[in-house]
């Protein structure tokens, strides 16, 4: 089973990716992006999942059973690096999309048990961290981290310019009964610009049991069901992604490869060559 999903042609909907815990081959985390036209009007069933409603790019207005959240949304494009409106919507309930203009949607999804309400998540309530150093650095944007309310879903932006490394030192959160680990399955929807660009990703196992390397282009997917998973920019494109994750314990608890740990420490930069 191939870990990278193209971007497809738009469904009537308007859907170009559709990733489920069945076509992924895991249990927790579903992904699927919407490019809807203004006026366009898009209703969602929650079932048995909970939402992150993320609008990557464009304005909106979402009404679920029991709250309107009216002409929301501010930037044009998600390189204008300013944090994303976003909705959460519980499980058992149903959510009505206008687009207010051409809109780019991300709906994250994974199991829901609680009866949290329907809240607006604006830019205020993003966290905003910068990260690594030298040719390791990115823009962080923590849209729904393990210490606000959720169920399962673990939602997060990462900016990375050109030529730089992130998801990096690699890492791995893919056990269940450890200490120093979560299992949290990921994926990652990647952007670029300019639009023809692309990175490269590898997914890889300590036993290289699992070891793929990919080239997402423009509004791919990436999943990472277990092993480290580090991203290399190429010169002239910068990258966003949007990666959504999700387990059995909603913590965000990883390893370093210990090959490469040493790009945290004091030497690097300085020494690093």
């Amino acid at each position: 089973m191939s870990l990278l999903a193209k971007r497809q042609q738009p469904d009537t909907n308007g859907r170009i990716q559709h990733i489920t815990p069945e076509s992924a081959g895991w249990r927790f985390v579903g992904f699927d992006v919407y490019l809807l036209k203004q006026g366009q009007i898009l209703t969602l069933e929650s079932g048995d999942k909970e939402l992150c409603l993320v609008l990557v790019a464009g304005l909106a207005s979402v009404k679920t059973r029991q709250a309107e959240f009216p002409n929301i949304g501010k930037r044009q494009s998600p390189f204008e690096r300013t944090p994303p409106y976003s909705v959460y919507v519980p499980h058992q309930d149903r959510v009505e999309v206008v687009a207010d203009s051409d809109l780019e949607l991300a709906v994250c999804s994974a199991p829901g048990q609680g009866h949290l309400p329907a809240r607006l998540i604006a830019p205020e309530d993003v966290g905003v961290e910068h990260r690594g150093k030298g040719r390791n650095k990115r823009l962080v944007h923590n849209i729904l981290p393990d210490d606000k309310p959720a169920d399962s879903l673990l939602v997060v932006e990462v900016y990375t310019d050109e030529g730089d490394t992130s998801s990096y030192p690699s890492h791995k959160h893919d056990q269940e009964d450890s200490p120093d680990e979560t299992y949290l399955e990921e994926t990652y929807y990647h952007r670029f610009q300019p639009e023809q660009g692309f990175a490269m990703q590898r997914v890889y196992t300590d036993d290289r049991s699992l070891d793929e390397c990919m080239a997402p282009y423009n509004r791919d997917v990436v999943t990472v069901p277990r092993g480290y998973h580090p991203v290399a920019t190429i010169a002239g494109y910068d990258n966003y992604y949007l990666n959504v994750m999700a387990g059995p314990v909603r913590k965000w608890k990883f390893t370093w490869e210990k090959d490469h740990a040493w790009v945290n420490s004091d030497d690097y930069p300085a020494n690093g060559k």
